[in-house]
């Protein structure tokens, strides 16, 4: 996401005299500290003390670099530090903030930091210039892993995201000095990254001012017609302003209550995105004034918002109560809009100097009132869970665009919220689904779910969520994650929940299957089993997997279950291992195996009942049933594919590479139905369609897909259908249904003509 460049260095001998730069330089950043020092006063002298080391430090090292504007560069990291001073954030924060650009401008190394200041000033320093190496780039593959470092630094400490936000800031402030060129890059990547993580950290001053700054640069002519619009219609409406103000006080002081009233108006920025998304002109934005009242209590808030009401009369739906339901970045107030003097909407919020200090503040709040407030309650924790969740997709997704694909939609706040059976109030992105609410309850729930009701009905599990349903969830200990779910659930800890359980099932399975192919290839060598793995076969095992270059049984087990290991091969290397420890292959077994093995294939049969899901295919060209004649081939990586005995694909690969076919069978008692293809040729009568549909709903075949083809106009068309049968059984029952049917001139099962004949 990068830094935003301002500074070029002047070496001190420069031609315009680098003597006096320099010392002009240096009284400039005193005077510049001796500002900052008057913000320090909540810090103990030996902190100041700290602080003022790790300046004298920065001041240093960035002698004789200048800012564009001119100024001495170190005015930079004593204004971010100023602004972490105004967080009131630690000592190792405030000397993190000076020395954030020494590891990358001026050939300080970590370890002189760690030296001179400790480690955790060192971790932070190290983590901003992390931050500050990375590019932000439209293609969706970069932003993704440059936002993924910034998100997981932010995690570790966040610190280090304060300390960055401090720095985008002052740079937005003095972004006019920067090449004009640069603007749109630079506030392009303030609105979409930096603003928003502001607001998702409740840094709602930070977050106001990084749009204003960013919609100035950025559409600066906009911005410009816009303020003069905002000016104008201030000055004609200051007389009105005073006279609620006015009113207001009154009415508060008629009542005894203590209140601290303050005028508010909305940014340009967030007025322009009323006006762009709204299709309104200027003058149709109402509510461009407010007032925010300062109360001592919770209590006092919903009082004042009764005596307000008694002044003014309220918009109907423009009453939004933020204490008794804080939004996901922990702001707290009462919204309401009243019709003021004039006609004219006036939004007046209600909060106490706590929800005042969290709203403007966010996550910072906690150093701000932690010496006040030594237990932290809840603000300790503000924006926790949404890191942790982030921490946790990160730990279960490698992939950068797929992690980013996970947050998208979960860093911009459009939160519903719903209850749970104990009226638990939860937070959801907009457009949640029960299946997201079930993974936000905990990631067993989800994985164990079969059905919901939502306010008592019964409901399907991709229903949206809207604000105050309560949601029950129920679950079956046999139940597991559908790869479905994945089409309509939002949120990011969902999804990657999901996709790590079918994982984690597909791998299962696969080393399951892999047991299977070995025991199989070990009775061939007359071996009747797979040895345990105990003190009498370690050494063996050590031996055989240095061979196949597996760190444990189960890795060569599903090694083998996904092809990437031939069975055999690892059969033989472990009967001559077994041998070497006197154990004999049992020459019976040998002789038993070979007499009933498939000619083609060296090892014995595996059973298949069509409930090996991700670790056995049924391959498509031929699309073998119950009944049919069927060969396994063991691809490198893609498990094991049955075909049809003489299949055409088959018989190309068996001629390439023969080693990887074993034999299998049908279980006695297949566990689903099979999909298989129909060629029906039929008159193009009225209603056709319906009557072979029927035809096959008679013989209780179930149709997956029909194909119409293009030949409507002729008097006799192909239609293809796959239908699923139990087996070849079935099937037969299937055609002679479709045969009997009038319209049906022929009826056959088809194979492509990759597979041979029909």
């Amino acid at each position: 996401m990068g830094r935003v460049e301002h500074s070029t260095t002047n070496a001190p001998n420069a031609a315009f005299g680098g003597a006096h730069l320099a010392n002009a330089a240096h009284i400039a950043a005193a005077a510049s500290f001796a500002a900052l020092v008057d913000k320090l006063d909540y810090l103990s002298p030996s902190d100041v003390e700290q602080v003022r080391k790790a300046y004298r430090l920065a001041d240093e090292a960035h002698l004789g670099q200048l800012r564009n504007s001119g100024e001495p560069y170190i005015t930079h990291p004593i204004a971010v530090a100023a602004q972490c001073a105004d967080w009131k954030l630690d000592a190792q924060a405030l000397m993190a903030a000076l020395l954030h650009d020494v590891l990358e401008d001026c050939g300080i190394t970590k370890s002189e930091l760690l030296e001179r200041f400790g480690s955790p000033v060192a971790e932070l320093v190290d983590g901003l210039t992390k931050l500050d190496k990375l590019q932000f780039n439209t293609r969706e593959e970069n932003q993704a892993e440059s936002f993924r470092k910034m998100l997981l630094a932010m995690a570790r400490d966040v610190r280090v995201i304060l300390i960055k936000l401090a720095d985008r800031s002052h740079n937005m402030r003095t972004l006019s000095d920067m090449p004009r060129s640069k603007w749109g890059r630079i506030s392009s990547e303030t609105l979409e990254i930096y603003a928003p993580i502001a607001y998702r950290l409740g840094l709602n001053q930070t977050y106001r001012e990084l749009q204003e700054l960013s919609f100035r640069h950025l559409l600066p002519w906009r911005y410009s017609v816009l303020s003069k619009a905002v000016a104008k219609a201030r000055s004609r409406r200051r007389d009105l302003i005073q006279t609620v103000h006015k009113e207001v006080e009154r009415v508060f002081a008629d009542a005894g209550m203590a209140v601290r009233l303050a005028g508010r108006e909305k940014t340009l920025y967030s007025i322009y995105k009323k006006m762009d998304t709204k299709h309104l002109s200027f003058a149709q934005v109402t509510d461009i004034y407010g007032f925010r009242l300062i109360v001592p209590s919770v209590t006092d808030c919903y009082t004042a918002l009764g005596l307000l009401h008694q002044l003014y009369k309220p918009v109907p739906g423009k009453f939004k109560d933020h204490i008794a339901i804080a939004k996901t970045n922990g702001y707290q107030s009462l919204h309401t809009t009243l019709v003021g003097p004039a006609g004219i909407n006036i939004e007046f919020q209600m909060r106490t100097e706590a929800m005042n200090l969290v709203a403007d503040s966010g996550v910072a709040a906690h150093w701000l009132y932690k010496t006040n407030n030594p237990d932290g309650g809840s603000d300790d924790h503000l924006g926790a869970k949404w890191l942790q969740s982030l921490l946790d997709i990160q730990n279960e997704t490698r992939d950068a665009a797929e992690f980013w694909d996970h947050i998208k939609v979960d860093l911009f706040p459009d939160a519903v919220y719903v209850f749970t059976p104990k009226q638990q109030i939860m937070a959801l992105p907009r457009g949640a689904t029960v299946v997201d609410f079930a993974y936000a309850v905990h990631s067993d729930v989800g994985d164990k779910m079969i059905a919901a009701r939502v306010n008592g009905h019964q409901v399907p599990l991709r229903t949206e969520l809207q604000n105050g349903d309560v949601v029950e969830v129920t679950t079956a200990p046999s139940a597991a994650p559908n790869p479905a779910w994945l089409g309509f659930v939002r949120t990011g800890r969902a999804r990657s929940k999901i996709r790590h359980h079918l994982k984690t099932m597909a791998q299962t399975e696969s080393t399951t299957l892999g047991f299977k192919l070995l025991a199989q290839a070990l009775r061939a060598e007359g071996l009747e089993s797979v040895p345990e793995d105990s003190a009498n076969h370690s050494a063996m095992w050590d031996k055989l997997l240095r061979f196949t270059g597996n760190k444990s049984r189960d890795d060569l087990f599903t090694d083998i279950g996904l092809g990437k290991r031939i069975a055999h091969i690892v059969a033989k290397r472990m009967a001559s291992l077994l041998a070497e420890e006197g154990i004999k292959p049992d020459a019976l077994l040998i002789t038993r195996e070979r007499f009933m093995a498939h000619e083609t294939a060296p090892v014995g049969a595996i059973v298949v009942d069509g409930s090996e899901n991700a670790s056995v295919q049924f391959a498509s060209c031929c699309r073998p049933v119950p009944g049919d004649s069927i060969v396994g081939y063991l691809g490198k990586g893609e498990g094991l594919a049955v075909h049809r005995d003489g299949c055409n694909v088959a018989r190309k690969l068996q001629a390439k590479d023969a080693e990887r076919f074993i034999s299998v069978e049908w279980s006695d008692e297949p566990v689903r139905s099979f999909s298989v293809t129909l060629l029906v040729t039929v008159r193009n009568d009225k209603g056709v369609l319906a009557k072979v549909a029927a035809a096959l709903a008679a013989a209780e075949g179930d149709i997956v897909h029909i194909d119409m083809g293009q030949d409507s106009i002729q008097a006799a068309s192909d239609l293809r259908f796959t239908v699923a049968v139990r087996d070849t059984s079935h099937l037969d029952a299937v055609l002679r249904s479709l045969r009997r049917c009038p319209p049906v001139l022929k009826a056959e099962r088809l194979i492509s003509q990759a597979a041979g004949d029909r």
